[in-house]
């Protein structure tokens, strides 16, 4: 992937010092403003190419579209919920979040408030400060031999199993992701959520908050569960149905619950806060001072990375660029791009086209057909107009279109190469590109096969017609008339039949029309 241009950066919260400091020192421009209300941000956001949040800005769809040169938001910590990503990929905008910055704090608030629970730490040092002393109240229960559930086994579900197994505890879990094999060798044995729910003494989640997740424990699964069972939730509010915690801790299903996350923050409804079993944090998973630090520098050295070319780390909307920071994936990417411009120019059809098919061949090519295919998309869909297809966005905006978008990879072959075929009302359009001495070069077009391949840069003129010695003089009188100079000619291998020629020219043609009476069809294009 070429270098994006990261000039300035609105870092919209408050973030550790030292990111400020390393992207200052990598010469981006930063300017710090803290509580915006909406429309401040959306009127202070149109000057800058990136913006770092925590989770307090709320980067909406109307902040998204406002902003012009936005490139990246960086998310100093974990979870996006307050960032719009599909708003933001639809922009081509990379959305980016530090994903082991908090990991380290957020399970041992887990393991904190697992304590807690089970020994009434908090219900006790408050009774001690109203001046009372009852030791019966209080009575625990000890977590040696007991088992502890855990859903969601990511970085934090592994670092509070560790923790949890130096107290004694047996970890089960569940993880739709992660193999119960990896998470053997953490001593977790996986299980489904039907089998979990009933064996456990403690339940802790740790899963992103999406459809599949929220109110993953309702009225039905606490129904499941051991009388008495303790829940803590360190990850996102909803995640546990607070209503259906609220009627399990009322009739004891629930014997206790930890909460740092709530469905509102801060939560109106105070009725969980206040219950005498519930142990509650302001939102406190990611508030220390190392992880403040972790993320604020990771989110940095990332945006640092991701501008120097070097990798990209976090992104969470835009995984296909992770393999396109070597110079090699550069020229395929450009080769990409100019065979889906080539193509488009060459239908004659103002048609949207509906299918595109995509195959990558040869071995150097094996895991770069998920880039390849964006970035033909990305010159199948430039038009000019305000979409702005990137690698990012260009599979999003072809959905988008009702276009579909195949793509398959052929081994075995030594040397990569790229073919992309398009369908247009009812059509076909075919194209067969490689990349030669570093230089995208074209092979075939529409079963014209070239004798050179053709070098995809500059000023293109493509045009079908019937093999004839009087062609190329036609051609080039025609070039002359119009004050444009042919730097190239290249003529396809058969000699028979209608054939793709190609001619590199010093400037477009302002006017196509004239080469009619000379040829079957004309389209040109700059790459």
């Amino acid at each position: 992937m070429a270098p994006i241009s990261i000039k300035r950066i609105l870092i919209s919260e408050s973030v550790d010092p030292c990111c400020k400091k390393i992207l200052q020192e990598n010469g981006i421009q930063v300017t710090e403003k803290q509580n915006m209300s909406k429309d401040d941000l959306i009127a202070e956001i149109k000057d800058y190419d990136g913006l770092v949040v925590r989770s307090a800005t709320k980067v909406t769809a109307d902040v998204i579209n406002a902003a012009g040169n936005l490139k990246i938001i960086g998310r100093a910590g974990t979870g996006v919920d307050n960032v719009d990503v599909d708003a933001a990929t639809i922009k081509g905008i990379i959305v980016m979040n530090t994903p082991s910055g908090n990991t380290i704090s957020a399970a041992e608030l887990t393991c904190t408030l697992l304590m807690s629970l089970s020994r009434h730490v908090p219900q006790a040092a408050m009774s001690m400060k109203a001046g009372n002393w009852d030791r019966k109240k209080f009575m625990g229960a000890e977590m040696y031999g007991k088992i502890l559930g855990i859903v969601g086994l990511g970085r934090i579900g592994k670092e509070v199993a560790s923790r949890m197994q130096s107290f004694g505890m047996k970890t089960i879990g569940y993880d739709p992701i992660t193999p119960p094999e990896v998470t053997a060798t953490w001593g977790v044995e996986q299980m489904s959520l039907e089998q979990l729910w009933p064996k456990c003494d403690y339940i802790t989640v740790h899963t992103p908050l999406m459809p599949s997740t929220a109110g993953l424990l309702n009225d039905t699964s606490f129904a499941k569960c051991k009388k008495g069972v303790k829940v803590v939730n360190c990850a996102r509010g909803g995640i546990i149905d607070e209503d259906a915690l609220l009627r399990a801790l009322e009739s004891r299903q629930c014997g206790g619950a930890g909460l740092d996350v709530f469905v509102e923050e801060p939560p109106k409804n105070r009725a969980l806060v206040n219950h005498p079993n519930v142990i509650s944090c302001p939102h406190l998973g990611a508030s220390t001072k190392e992880a403040q630090a972790r993320c604020g520098q990771d989110i940095a050295l990332q945006i640092v990375d991701m501008v120097m070319g070097k990798s990209l780390v976090g992104a969470v909307n835009a995984q296909v660029l992770a393999s396109t920071f070597t110079p090699e994936s550069h020229q395929w990417i450009k080769l990409g791009e100019a065979i889906g411009a080539a193509l488009k120019s060459c239908t004659t059809s103002k048609q949207p086209f509906s299918q595109v098919q995509i195959i990558t061949q040869g071995d150097c090519l094996k895991d770069s057909s998920a880039y390849m295919t964006s970035a033909v998309m990305v010159g199948l869909l430039s038009d000019g107009s305000q979409s702005c297809p990137n690698l990012v966005n260009s599979l999003t905006l072809a959905k988008e279109s009702g276009i579909t978008v195949t793509r398959n990879h052929s081994e075995g072959l030594t040397q990569g190469a790229c073919e992309v075929e398009i369908s247009v009302n009812g059509c076909s359009y075919r194209a067969t590109g490689s990349v030669q001495g570093g230089v995208p070069v074209l092979l075939e077009l529409n079963h014209s096969v070239f004798r050179q391949p053709v070098s995809l840069t500059g000023n293109l003129l493509f045009f079908k017609a019937v093999a004839s010695p009087p062609l190329l003089p036609s051609v080039t009188g025609f070039l002359a008339t119009a004050g444009v100079e042919m730097e190239s000619f290249s003529a396809p291998a058969a000699r028979s039949g209608d054939q793709w020629y190609c001619v590199g020219l010093s400037s477009l043609l302002g006017d196509l029309g004239a080469l009619k009476p000379l040829v079957k069809a004309a389209a040109q294009v700059s790459v």
